[in-house]
């Protein structure tokens, strides 16, 4: 068991949360959800000892083992992949590293031997001498080959690093299981993968995740984080939604009672007070509406952005073509792409799927004309007019002006305050935060400013690469709805299945070795023609 008494943290004049009691137990599966800065992250390190709380306690069980997924995946480079996976049990490491340090001094003393022989006590009560075999077990089943094993970290492909990190997490097989954001840069199939792993491990876990999918697949509660406290409800997220709902739904009703009663009592009493016949059926009822007390509807830290996209002129057959396409960086040695060959018909939504690495971002530059061919053609039709959303925009706030001057350059008509500050509105940008520069957005607000340059620039063809990273669900499903609305051509990549499956009509599979596989259908369809569940 793992719980809270009273917590609370504050950072400047406001708290982000406060008074939160609550107790993760049983081996349920907890999904920690809220809004962008709601303060999920900073829960989770106050959980997991990271950070300090200002207030209240945290409490694990004695004889409880904590583990946690760490979260930068390119902190252990030049380490062996094997012994980055043994860090995971910090005591035994720990007792390993001192030993071995006193082995390997030439001037150790007797007294240090003494020492070491302890640690050597410890190390084998920990487990120590099938270390090894057990963190190579780990990552057989997390899909890491066992030539990487003994090879360093920056071996192992992006997409798997995150695999040896939850290796390291399960590897002092931990009672308590902390998740934040394990879906990040996995592919479709990786999250398929955790989605197994975290259903077959016994374990107290509390996930934070963007996922919906993901969360319908792994929870058994979720800890809700909104008006700066935590509530529990049970289920997976589709569940969480309808109890909320209903919940929010009866205390505005039970309201809406409560005020007419008010009402009516009050207005006896108006007519009445004076009336010495009256007086006692008066005064009766002024003490009923002593005793009527309205439930608090507190307003939610969540907001949806407003997003509609609209296309210029319209497409009526055709929007691209690509043919005989292949793509090779100037330093690689193979194609990245190759013989590369499909048609889109103006309307078509398209996902472009496939594991990390393979090349889906590649295709996505060279078709906004970011990067050039190797050989071949893309040749869009003549009234095309292409909106881009890339992958990382950090470029596209280079040059640091504010927030509504980097709007106003794409509304097309000079000096159009209104048509700026209502987009910057729509995207959930006010105030004295449209002065603020470009430069220190966070990457859910970059994300925000290129939806709100594609709104203004009305293209009749739109592509989009991982356009829900770094975004909270509220914006998420936002732009979904918007998306499955707009009349244009869509090409995009997601890892979000919730999303893929609510827009794309057609499916381009990038696969290893360069090439693509095309399914002309949904992505429930393609997984099914691929023999695999939904």
């Amino acid at each position: 068991m793992l719980a809270t008494s009273n917590l609370a943290i504050q950072f400047g004049a406001k708290p982000l949360f406060e008074n939160v009691t609550v107790k993760f137990a049983d081996g349920n599966r907890y999904g920690l959800i809220g809004a962008n800065g709601s303060g999920k992250s900073t829960l989770m390190k106050v959980l997991g000892g990271d950070i300090e709380q200002t207030v209240g306690e945290v409490m694990l069980q004695q004889g409880l083992r904590l583990g946690k997924l760490k979260q930068d995946q390119f902190a252990y480079e030049d380490e062996r992949v094997l012994d980055v996976v043994i860090q995971g049990h910090e005591e035994m490491w720990d007792a390993m590293r001192r030993r071995d340090a006193i082995y390997a001094n030439p001037d150790a003393t007797d007294e240090d031997y003494m020492r070491a022989a302890d640690l050597e006590t410890r190390f084998a009560e920990y487990g120590g001498y099938d270390a090894e075999a057990r963190a190579g077990g780990l990552l057989i089943s997390a899909g890491i080959p066992e030539e990487y094993h003994t090879g360093p970290m920056r071996e192992v492909a992006p997409g798997l690093k995150v695999r040896v990190l939850l290796a390291q997490a399960l590897f002092s097989r931990p009672d308590v299981l902390l998740l934040d954001e394990p879906t990040n840069n996995l592919d479709i199939n990786s999250i398929r993968w955790l989605e197994g792993m975290i259903n077959d491990y016994d374990a107290t876990m509390i996930i934070i995740s963007h996922d919906r999918h993901f969360l319908n697949q792994v929870c058994t509660h979720i800890a809700d984080l909104d008006y700066r406290s935590l509530k529990i409800y049970p289920g997976n997220y589709d569940d969480f939604m309808l109890a909320s709902a209903q919940a929010r739904e009866r205390v505005e009703s039970s309201n809406a009672k409560a005020k007419e009663r008010i009402s009516e009592l009050q207005e006896f009493v108006r007519r009445f007070s004076a009336n010495a016949s009256k007086s006692r059926q008066a005064t009766s009822r002024k003490r009923q509406l002593e005793k009527i007390k309205l439930e608090e509807v507190r307003p939610s830290s969540r907001q949806n952005p407003y997003i509609v996209f609209e296309q210029g002129k319209k497409l009526y057959r055709g929007a691209v073509t690509v043919e005989k396409l292949a793509f090779r960086y100037p330093d690689g040695d193979t194609d990245v792409l190759k013989n590369v060959n499909f048609s889109v018909e103006a309307g078509e939504r398209i996902a472009v799927i496939g594991a990390n690495g393979v090349g889906k971002t590649t295709l996505m530059r060279l078709l906004a004309g970011d990067l050039k061919p190797t050989t071949g053609t893309i040749s869009y039709v003549e009234n095309a007019e292409v909106g881009y959303m890339p992958q990382d925009p950090t470029a596209e706030f280079a040059n640091g002006e504010s927030l509504f001057d980097w709007m106003s350059q794409w509304t097309g008509k000079a000096d159009d305050d209104q048509i700026t500050r209502a987009t910057l509105g729509r995207l959930l940008f006010s105030g004295d935060e449209t002065r603020k520069s470009v430069k220190v957005l966070s990457g859910g607000e970059k994300g925000r400013m290129i939806y709100g340059k594609l709104l203004l620039q009305r293209p009749n063809i739109m592509l989009m690469d991982e356009p829900t990273n770094h975004m909270d669900m509220e914006t998420i499903e936002s732009l979904q709805i918007a998306l499955e609305k707009y009349p244009g051509t869509l090409v995009f990549v997601s890892h979000d299945r919730q999303f893929v499956s609510g827009i794309a009509t057609r499916i381009i599979e990038v696969r290893a070795g360069g090439d693509i596989a095309d399914y002309h259908g949904s992505y429930d369809d393609y997984l099914k023609s691929q023999g695999i569940e939904a």
